[in-house]
């Protein structure tokens, strides 16, 4: 059942709030301590209740107005919760992970998205929407692997990839790729071992990587279009994805990936 907007003069309900987002009754010095709020999770609207004068009769009555602006509460004054009330829950924004919709034939996903084992590539379910992303993998066991950047036009059962313009990886070897083009390449001292944490991050110019938290100021760049993490693995190779609970502190103004209704 709907909770009313409750009109102090008249002591009734005057009308009924449509379950949009959130309804903040917002009052004037007629407002009673009494009046309720409905709160429901039906939109993404944010219903505003306030009181308005009624020149007609010469009292107070409420007027229910729906703003555009995007909701900030899934509720008010306390008013969720009750899994009888109707009240219709906020959908949960999905996990950043290995995508098996966008994988190698040969490739094994394990560990609720998280590491990939078997032979070929796979994209992450996010493109990096955002102007600054963060992201890390973990090299739980050695061999031919590869992590970057990759269009999802990108040949995920050819490795290694690097080979075209759809793809912008940091090889096992230590060395960049794109377009078949050696870009850059990491410090002889500093090749990735197992047990390492690799840390990358992409600003829609420069790929840049981070060998246990330290800047390898190894940049790369070159690709072009919307791009998802990507990562690669062969001869026995084993990665974990870390998407978020990074092992090390994102470089300065960069984040985890976010959705594209997180960013907006």
């Amino acid at each position: 059942m709907q909770s009313p907007c409750y009109n102090a003069t008249t002591a009734r309900c005057v009308r009924f709030c449509e379950p949009i987002e959130t309804c903040i009754y917002s009052d004037q010095k007629n407002h009673s301590p009494a009046a309720e709020t409905h709160c429901a999770t039906q939109s993404w609207r944010l219903l505003l209740c306030r009181l308005h004068p009624f020149p007609e009769r010469g009292r107070t009555s409420a007027r229910c107005e729906v703003s555009g602006m995007a909701a900030m509460f899934t509720c008010c004054l306390g008013c969720c919760g009750d899994a009888g009330s109707g009240h219709i829950p906020l959908k949960e924004m999905p996990t950043v992970q290995l995508d098996t919709h966008h994988m190698g034939t040969d490739v094994v996903i394990v560990k609720s998205g998280r590491r990939i084992c078997g032979t070929g590539g796979c994209l992450a379910n996010a493109p990096l929407h955002q102007n600054k992303s963060y992201f890390e993998f973990k090299i739980q066991s050695t061999g031919v692997w590869g992590i970057g950047v990759a269009t999802q036009k990108v040949n995920l059962n050819q490795v290694p990839l690097g080979r075209d313009i759809n793809s912008l990886v940091l090889r096992h070897d230590g060395s960049i790729y794109h377009n078949n083009e050696e870009k850059n390449k990491l410090p002889a001292n500093s090749i990735p071992q197992e047990g390492d944490i690799v840390g990358v991050t992409y600003d829609h110019v420069e790929l840049n990587l981070y060998l246990n938290g330290k800047n390898m100021h190894c940049p790369a760049s070159g690709i072009r279009g919307t791009v998802y993490p990507v990562v690669y693995v062969d001869d026995s190779a084993i990665l974990d994805c870390q998407f978020s609970d990074f092992y090390h502190t994102a470089p300065h103004g960069f984040e985890k990936i976010l959705f594209e209704q997180q960013i907006f």
